[in-house]
């Protein structure tokens, strides 16, 4: 069965969207793990304002030069979970019919990699309230960045994570690996 990973930029004050306050700490380091994570998924899975702003940034990226990550990007297949959206424009992108929680079902159980996930919103909110997220992976930097704190309420879920693995970067962002622990 797949894998769905979670991997998303977190502020020292709790801020995930919009994460351009990244790029000074993205350094080689940053770059060999996130290829690592791309290289061992052959899908992403997105809610809309993530696949909006996805879409309107990585097709304008130079897929040519691999430090950009756009050919990964720009190639991959993409599931959106969606009620608004209906015709994706960027390029192997499909809207998840039905009911969320079924859907993602039937994708975990496809032959293929890890699926992957970027930022944590309504979507992963409702997916780890349904058991299916695998690893959530924090990408703690170091900044305070100030503005709202995590993009939705995380409201009618309790749910308790093991620490399965860190990486302490020369940057100093620290990236916190958690997996469901037994119920």
């Amino acid at each position: 069965m797949r894998k769905i990973i979670c991997s998303t930029y977190i502020s020292l004050d709790g801020v995930i969207e919009d994460p351009a306050w990244t790029m000074p700490y993205f350094d080689d380091e940053a770059s060999a793990f996130a290829g690592e994570q791309t290289d061992s998924a052959d899908a992403l899975l997105m809610g809309r304002r993530t696949y909006e702003g996805f879409a309107a940034s990585w097709p304008h990226q130079d897929e040519s030069d691999p430090s950009t990550g756009a050919a990964y990007f720009n190639n991959v297949k993409k599931y959106v979970a969606s009620t608004t959206l209906t015709d994706p424009e960027w390029k192997n992108s499909e809207v998840l019919q039905g009911d969320l929680v079924e859907a993602v079902t039937r994708l975990k159980a496809q032959q293929g990699r890890n699926i992957l996930m970027y930022g944590y919103g309504a979507v992963t909110h409702t997916l780890v309230k349904a058991g299916l997220v695998d690893e959530v992976r924090f990408w703690i930097t170091p900044v305070f960045v100030g503005g709202p704190s995590i993009s939705s309420p995380l409201d009618e879920v309790t749910t308790t994570l093991n620490l399965a693995a860190t990486k302490v970067m020369k940057s100093g962002v620290i990236i916190a690996t958690y997996t469901p622990a037994a119920q």
